[in-house]
Formats: structure tokens, sequence, C-alpha cells
């Protein structure tokens, strides 16, 4: 490998192609949480969270009242929202059921816990906390372990 990203590089924001805007926009800002920042008229928007220029990006450019790809093709597997901790998790959640969407899952993955659904364009999101370095899960060589199991989706509500 002849270049190693240095340990702060970390993903900037997704830019995401939906079919209308406000929808869209009103998914990742009120059910999501995340602030709308910036919006070009009809065409483009730019959200973030903590006073960061933007997470999210979206836009209609090529794609205005356009349906989503079938499955089966390559494309966006899902963008990952990192929350603080457990409680912010728990709120979000409680934010997404009220809003009406269902999940298509969730994982205990040992050193995050996620939920995952599919916002109004049919983009997956995944929206999760990471636990503290310290109890990410080793083997006994010391080597990370993950893991991809259930967990009760009910204590997680109850943390909202």
């Amino acid at each position: 490998m002849s270049f190693v990203a240095p340990a702060a590089t970390s993903v900037g924001h997704v830019h995401l192609r939906v079919a209308d805007l406000d929808r869209a926009i009103t998914f990742y800002s009120e059910v999501l949480g995340f602030t709308l920042n910036l919006r070009y008229g009809t065409q483009a928007a730019f959200l973030g969270a903590g006073g960061y220029h933007h997470h999210i990006g979206l836009n209609t450019w090529d794609s205005l009242n356009a349906l989503p790809p079938p499955k089966g093709h390559t494309g966006l597997y899902h963008a990952a929202f990192l929350y603080p901790d457990r409680a912010s998790l728990a709120r979000v959640y409680r934010s997404v059921l009220d809003a009406g969407y269902a999940l298509t899952g969730w994982a205990d993955h040992g050193v995050s816990v996620a939920l995952y659904l599919d916002d109004p364009d049919g983009n997956g999101v995944e929206l999760y906390y990471d636990r503290p370095h310290a109890e990410w899960p080793k083997d006994a060589d010391g080597n990370l372990t993950m893991m991809n199991q259930r967990f009760d989706l009910d204590a997680l509500l109850a943390d909202a």
C-alpha cells in the first residue's frame, strides 16, 4: 500500500440524488434532526449537524420525479449517520417511528448499535452510535471482532 489515510480522516458528507427536494429535506431535517443550512431553489439543499456546513447534500439535477434504482443494481448501499450516544439514537428512533417510517433492520455489531431504514427515495440509511473503544470486542489475540445480532428495540426506546 503506497498511501495510508491519516487517522483523523473521515467521511465529510454524502450527496444524494432525490426525486422530490422538499420531501427529502423534511425527512433529513424533521425526522433525522439535521439542520437545513443552504438551499438552491428547487434543485439542491445542504444539511448539517452541530454547525457543520453540510453532512448531507440533496439534489434533483438528474433525478427530479425519478424512480429509485431497482434492486440488484450497483450504487449506494446506505449512508450511515453517527449519533453521539445511545440516548441520541433512541431519540432519533422515536422520531423515525413517529414519522411513520419502518425499520428495514437493526443490529448490535459489538462496536456499535445500528438501525436501518430507507429514506423517501429508497436510499438506505443507517443510524448508529459507537460504543467506547474500550468496550469494543476483541479476540484472544487482541484483534477487533464484530457481530451482527438483533437487540431489544423496546429497551432502546426506553432510553428516549
